[in-house]
Parts: structure tokens; sequence; C-alpha cells
């Protein structure tokens, strides 16, 4: 045995500091091998819309639904099903809801908790019993516990097991006790969540999805363009802080803004009425305002901040390009060309109108400085995003769970694309003659979006990051963006709608064919046979015949619409994909009316579920990720069994 071998041996008996020990946990972990890989769920582009997310992290796509059918086909009515459905989902609400017109309220708790304990059983059958007992709600852990393992058929248990059941009912513990084991189905009904980009957006409950996230038992965050921009703006960009500002705008959403984060957008109001109270700013009124409570005068003063913040982001931008000359963007500094004289700008080298001509804090012989009102406006609106406590716990957790893409059990994660060129190769970026390409890119980027948060104050590192992640927001070659350029500034100033066309990168073109989804495989170690791209941020056009599975089933796009702003355009309300240990389910959804509606009239999101790949043999933990991990650690206390039956190693011996 080497001396390193032995070291390293070592170090592991301190934990088995002897044969039983060691041989205990080979056989527990040689076991959990053998258990059913648990069920991942995958969510994508959900654009702050909360309700419908929130309901579809209850009901994991239709696996509780699914569960159901189970254990009780051929035995409960289909209102019943569906009755216990809603309360699994929903049973703070439902309870009470459920008990008017109940005569015998003793009865109708021992019936459903009956039937509760069942549909526990089925969804700890796949886990250990240890992962069960860590999962349990402390309040009833003892007692679900029992009851899981309890078999009441059996005769000798029969009064016990009936006892327990009495005793949660009569002690006037049933509706906390139902609630409670409701939110333990739903926690094991999915082993891991898997969110491909975009939480934030214009839905007006992003931070809701965050909180949600945060205490979700376990979870990874692909990141999306949105969520990137959120990041910029919490790590002190102000390019990014006035897109997140424009866009809230826009959609008239600013509760996340105020009520969520506690920003303060008076500072922003005080001065849009100084500097444009005399502008109509009618191409500025918020969008979509029909689920808003907004009068025509809120409208125009949002409408007038919306216009105020879209012309510092203009400048910012414009000075970002400058100062980082490797970006390749100049043609993007529009505001610089603007000749207020001829009401003229230049876009690709071709002179436009505008229609638009007030610009009160433009200055012509120095476009892209920011005049002193507005430099003092971003300066407190900086201040407010970098001192928002609960921004800041929610940011921190988009970095301490994401990543631009993950390899994650033999699949592929990425919310955007591989920047491709027209002939199919991955495009390259480079930085001081150095060409970044392909994941070699994905991971710079990535080194990047983490220095612009966690770099000390004033460092040059710290800007080069925020900047880089501004370009992950909109740049051309953006893995997170993936088209040719952001045309804000041509929607809101030009009418010529050639100048608004936005072309997708030829990755968009390019993944509908196998040998590009094998590529891309490749570039990230993994084996084309066996394994899968999960793509995002694109909505599927449904209605219009596109397929959600591309590259012969090696890619699968679960952007289908999840937000409401894109379900016309798709036909549906989103794709979530469910992969457990029968295979791998695209689901669709249809849309989701409110959490009331599924609360009071038991309203569920209609799903169809797509079979994509079947398993053979039914996947089990060895064949996870997970599994590869244990199965290196039986490998390694195997070598210390053996090392302490040639006596290389002595029990006891490396205790401190």
């Amino acid at each position: 045995m080497t001396k390193q071998k032995k070291e390293s041996l070592t170090l592991l008996a301190r934990q088995y500091n002897s044969v039983q020990k060691a041989s205990t946990e080979v056989i527990n972990l040689s076991a959990i091998l053998n258990l059913p890989k648990g069920t991942e769920h995958f969510l994508s582009d959900v654009h702050g819309e909360s309700e419908a997310f929130l309901h579809v992290l209850k009901n994991g796509s239709g696996s509780v639904r699914r569960k159901i059918e189970e254990v009780f086909a051929g035995t409960l009515m289909e209102d019943d099903k569906r009755h216990l459905a809603s309360l699994i989902f929903y049973p703070e609400q439902r309870v009470p809801l459920m008990l008017k017109g109940v005569d015998d309220k003793d009865e109708f708790f021992k019936i459903i908790l009956f039937r509760l304990i069942k549909i526990c059983r089925i969804v700890t059958s796949k886990y250990t019993r240890s992962k069960v007992r860590k999962a349990l709600p402390d309040a009833y852990s003892y007692i679900i516990e029992e009851l899981l393992h309890e078999q009441e058929s059996v005769l000798n248990k029969h009064d016990y097991y009936n006892s327990i059941i009495h005793s949660i009912v009569t002690t006037g513990r049933a509706h906390s006790f139902v609630v409670a084991i409701c939110r333990f189905i739903q926690k094991m009904t999915v082993d891991h969540l898997h969110i491909i980009g975009d939480i934030y957006d214009r839905g007006p409950g992003a931070h809701i999805i965050m909180d949600a996230l945060i205490d979700y038992h376990t979870v990874d965050i692909q990141w999306g363009n949105h969520d990137i921009l959120w990041m910029g703006a919490a790590s002190g960009s102000a390019a990014c802080i006035a897109n997140v500002l424009r866009i809230s705008l826009r959609y008239g959403n600013l509760a996340t803004l105020e009520d969520a984060y506690g920003i303060s957008l008076l500072p922003l109001a005080r001065f849009a009425m100084e500097s444009y109270g005399d502008d109509s700013c009618e191409k500025f009124f918020p969008k979509n305002t029909s689920d808003i409570d907004m009068d025509y005068n809120e409208e125009q003063m949002v409408a007038r901040m919306h216009k105020a913040i879209t012309i510092i982001q203009a400048k910012l931008e414009g000075q970002i390009i400058e100062r980082r000359g490797h970006f390749q963007m100049n043609d993007r500094i529009i505001i610089k060309s603007l000749d207020l004289e001829k009401g003229t700008v230049v876009v690709g080298g071709k002179e436009y109108q505008v229609n638009d001509l007030y610009f009160p804090t433009f200055d012509k012989e120095n476009p892209l400085k920011l005049s002193i009102k507005e430099q003092e406006i971003m300066e407190k609106l900086t201040n407010s995003f970098k001192s928002s406590t609960n921004l800041r716990r929610h940011i921190r957790f988009l970095y301490e769970k994401g990543s631009m893409y993950l390899i994650h059990n033999n699949n592929l994660l990425y919310h955007g694309c591989i920047s491709m060129n027209e002939d199919g190769t991955f495009d390259g970026f480079e930085v001081d003659g150095k060409v970044y390409a392909g994941r070699a890119f994905m991971d710079r980027v990535e080194r990047l979006a983490r220095q612009a948060y966690f770099s000390s104050e004033g460092d040059e590192a710290k800007l080069y990051g925020m900047d880089a992640v501004w370009y992950l927001w909109s740049g051309r070659q953006s893995p997170l963006y993936g088209k040719d350029k952001m045309a804000s500034f041509e929607r809101y100033f030009i009418d010529d709608q050639e100048t608004h066309r936005e072309n997708k990168n030829p990755y968009y073109k390019f993944r509908d064919d196998d040998d590009t989804a094998r590529k891309i495989l490749k570039e990230f170690d993994l084996d084309p046979e066996n394994s899968h791209i999960i793509n995002g941020h694109v909505p599927v056009a449904v209605k219009k015949g596109e397929n959600p599975v591309k590259g012969e089933g090696r890619l699968i796009v679960i952007d289908g619409g999840f937000s409401k702003a894109y379900q016309s355009h798709t036909g549906i309300a989103g794709y979530t994909l469910v992969y457990n240990s029968h295979g791998m389910y695209l689901v669709s959804h249809k849309g989701f009316s409110s959490t009331r509606l599924a609360v009071e009239e038991e309203q569920d999101i209609l799903t169809e579920d797509i079979l994509l790949e079947s398993a053979v043999t039914r996947l089990k933990v060895k064949d996870t990720d997970k599994g590869k991990k244990i199965q290196q650690h039986i490998n390694q206390l195997n070598e210390l069994l053996k090392a302490y039956q040639d006596g290389d190693i002595k029990e006891g011996e490396a205790a401190y």
C-alpha cells in the first residue's frame, strides 16, 4: 500500500473506526443503490407567474394525481379522487370547505386520514427510512412514522393502528395533522426540482417564487437572462438597474420593487415630473394593466418615469460599450447618433426618423453623459438595490444554487443556447488574445457573473464582472439572450418595423438537427446515445405545429408559455418535464385560472403526458450521479475493510 493511499484510508477510518462500522455502512449503501430512482421535476420560464408556479409545484406536474390513480384506481369515484388531490394541494384552505355539510366530522377525518396514509406509503416507498424520517414534520414525526410502517390489515396491530387515528381526531389535532401530512406528500412526491431559468420578468410574483424555492427541500437553478439582469442589479450595475426598472414600469409591475424589496421609486418619480412633466409620453404608458389597479393619472406618472429611465439606460449602456471594445457592440450606441435638429438616428448604418424629439437631458456634445440629476437618481437607486435585505437574500440564493449550466443524471440543462456561427460551429469570443467557445465560454462568463457580485467594491474586477453581466442580458453572443441585438431603443423611438427585428442566434436553426445535439453533448463530455439537453428561453409555438422535442429526441424545449404573455403565441400554458424511475415524460399544461378557483372549485391545471423515453428496466439509484458517488464511497470502504483485514490499519488507530 502506498503512503498516499494509507493516509487517505486513515482519514476514512476516523469515521469508520472498526470492521463492524465499515461493513455495516457498505451493507446500507449497497441497499440504497437498488432503490428506485427519485423523481426529478423540471420547470422553466415562469416569469414571475407565482400562482401557476406554486400550483404546479404542489401537484408535481400531475405526479400527485398519478399516485392517487395508482392507489385508488377502481376503488374511489372520480369526484373523490379530485377531492383528495385538491386537499393535498391546498390542505389549509380545503379542510374548512370540505367540512361544510359534513355531519360526522370525526368520521370524515378518519376516512381522509386513512386515504392520506395510503398515498404516503406509496410516495415514500422508494426512499430509505432514514431519509423519510429526516423529511417528516417535527410535530408529528413519530406518529406519521408509526402509521407508515404499520399495516392496518394485520390483526395483531389492527386496534393499535385504529387507536392512533382515533386519538388524532378526538384530541382535536386532525386538521393540523392533515395539513402536515399533505405537505409531506408534496415534499416526497418530487425528489429534486430543476429551474431552467427566468424566474424574474413581467409577472408580479418573482419574490414569492424565490421564497418558495428557498424553502424547497432540494433545488438547482440554471440562470436565465431575466435572472442575470436582477443579479447584475443587486451587484450594483447601474445599466442592469435601469433595465430592471424599465421593464417593471413597462408592465406596471411595481409591487415586486416597492413592496417585496423596499426599493423607493420616489426620487425617480420626482425627477420624471420635473423633466418630463410637459411631455405626454404616450409611447411609454404601461402595457397589460387590466389586472392592475391603476387610474389614468397613475399610468401617466408611470409613463414619465418609464421614459426617464429608458433614456438613462441608453446612456449607461453606451458607456459600457465604449469602455469594453471587445464586446463589439459599437453599432448599438444609437443615442450617440441622435440629431434633434434633423429628428434622426442611425441604425445599422442607415438613417431613420425618430417619433419623439423630447430629450431634455440630452447633451449633443457629450451624448452618453448623465445629467447631474440623472446621476443623483442612479446613485440613490443603486444604494437602494444593494441595501435591500430581501433582494440580497434572494440573489445570494441564485448564486448558491444557480449556474450557467448543469450536468445532472446524463442531462445537460441550460436556459438559452450555445452560441453558434452560421456554419454550425461554436461561436468564439476573444478576450486578451484567448478565444472562448462552447463550454469554455459558458464557464468563463459564469466566473465573471460571480465576480460581479462577490468582488470588493471599487475593484476593476467587480466593474468588469458587472459589465459582463449586462452583456449576458443583451449581448450578441450571450448564451442567455441568444439574439443579435436587443432593439429596445428602436421599439420606443423608431416607427420603422425593420429596425425592431431581433434575429435569433443560428443555434435555434441548428438545434432541430440530431448532429447539433450530439455535438453539444460531446462538448460537455456526455454520451449522445444516452443523454439529453433540457432547454428553455424561447417558447414553443405549439399552435403553429412546432415540436418541443428536437434533435431526434436528444433536445427537449420546456418553455411552452408558462407566462400568460406568451400563451397566445404558444397555444398552451407551458411545458414541464418529469423524469422518474419509469422514464421521462413531457407534461403539457392548460391555462391556470387562479388559486382561488383551485381552492373553491377544485380547478386543477389540466395536463397531458407525452412519454419521451420509457426505461426498459426500472431505473435505480445506482443509475444516477448520486449512485455513482455512493459506489465510489463503497469502493473506498471495501479498501478500508481489506486494510483492516491485512493489518495495514488497526481498528481504532485513526481516532483523534
